[in-house]
């Protein structure tokens, strides 16, 4: 069997860190690499508005429909 040799995923290009420090790299690196990009939220239609919900309730009589277009 012929093993392909891959390249190292990290490479120190200057100093000399600790073995502590290339440790601690390597966990960040890996969490990292890990991490799924944030899916968007779903847009919400009108229909599924919470104002409609924490709004007054409508009010039947004199001025009812001026009541009903202002805000809370």
């Amino acid at each position: 069997m012929t093993e392909q040799i891959q390249p190292p995923l990290l490479q120190v290009v200057r100093g000399e860190p600790s073995a502590e420090e290339l440790a601690a790299l390597t966990v960040v690196v890996a969490a990292l690499s890990q991490r799924r990009p944030r899916r968007r939220p779903t847009p919400v239609g009108a229909w599924a508005e919470r104002a409609d919900v924490l709004r007054r309730p409508l009010l039947a009589g004199p001025g009812g429909w001026r009541a009903s277009g202002r805000a809370s």
